[in-house]
């Protein structure tokens, strides 16, 4: 059985510069934190897979 994986957008900007990141990271993560940005900061899971310079971080939202 495969666990149900939530597509996410991260917008970082460097140097007046804006790029995305698609991701997906497992649903019931992200429902264990009141906001996305929390889950991607604390998560010990999603910090073991992604490297998020939070610093050019301005953006995160779920694309589905």
């Amino acid at each position: 059985m495969s666990k149900k994986k939530t597509k996410v957008r991260l917008l970082f900007v460097d140097n007046g510069l804006y790029h995305h990141e698609d991701v997906e990271i497992l649903t019931e993560l992200i429902e264990q934190h009141p906001r996305l940005i929390d889950c991607l900061r604390e998560e010990p899971t999603v910090l073991q897979q992604l490297h998020i310079d939070i610093t050019r971080l301005c953006a995160a939202y779920r694309t589905d």
